[in-house]
């Protein structure tokens, strides 16, 4: 019989276990599903399986004595996994959790930007998801928080390519330029997540925008025509 779990529901919320029996966020398994393709343990790793095998091989002395540290100990450990998980594939989409900002998240954002490096930029593209609230009072939604996420992110040598504003209604086209004015990023490379009453409407609303046909053009990709006619009957 198996052992029973360690990762607690609370904080991430639903459990989803990979075929090859990996704990993993709840977001694994909308990946899986959305895309239709089987997830396994190389597909999620954690700050704490990092610093684990981090610590271990230093026991181990792999390093030869070094002093272990954070650049470039742990953000070539994250490398290594980003591009182990990528094996054999054409795209890879990696989703670093967390907020720009904080403490945690900064080895991992700082392994990102190497990477792209590393592959050269014109094989990496920095999408990133902020907040554009709807203040009732005033009437309008504000785009100081975007604006002040982007500024945070250039501080630790990321340009985002594309944004993704997540409201509570749509982002009118006024305050999409403006985002996209203060934030460097090309117009049509700032697209509007409004709220939805189901996760399966989503490709659509992001396909209307053509953020589909952006990232082709981007990656100089010959893609054909998006079929959505199954999840507009979903």
């Amino acid at each position: 019989p198996g052992s029973p779990g360690t990762l607690s529901p609370l904080p991430p919320g639903e459990v989803f276990v990979t075929e090859d029996g990996a704990e993993t966020d709840l977001d694994l398994g909308h990946y899986e599903r959305f895309i239709r393709t089987k997830m396994s343990r190389r597909n999620n790793f954690t700050t704490g399986r990092i610093y684990s095998d981090v610590l271990r091989k230093e026991r181990r002395g792999d390093y030869l004595g070094a002093t272990v540290q954070v650049i470039p100990h742990i953000t070539n450990a994250i490398k290594e996994r980003v591009l182990e998980g990528g094996e054999g594939h054409d795209v890879v989409l990696v989703e670093i959790g967390g907020t720009v900002g904080d403490i945690e998240s900064l080895p991992f954002l700082e392994a990102i930007r190497q990477l792209a490096v590393d592959i050269g930029r014109e094989h990496a593209l920095f999408m990133h998801l902020t907040l554009v609230p709807y203040l009732a009072a005033a009437g309008e939604v504000k785009t100081k928080p975007t604006q002040h996420s982007v500024k945070e992110l250039l501080s630790i040598g990321i340009q985002p390519d594309i944004l993704i504003c997540r409201s509570d209604r749509a982002v009118p086209a006024n305050e999409r330029a403006k985002i996209a004015l203060f934030c460097n990023v090309p117009e049509k490379a700032v697209i509007s997540m409004k709220d939805v009453d189901s996760i399966y409407k989503i490709p659509g609303l992001l396909k209307s925008q053509g953020l589909d046909d952006y990232i082709c053009k981007r990656f100089s990709l010959n893609c054909p025509e998006a079929n959505l006619s199954e999840w507009e009957q979903v």
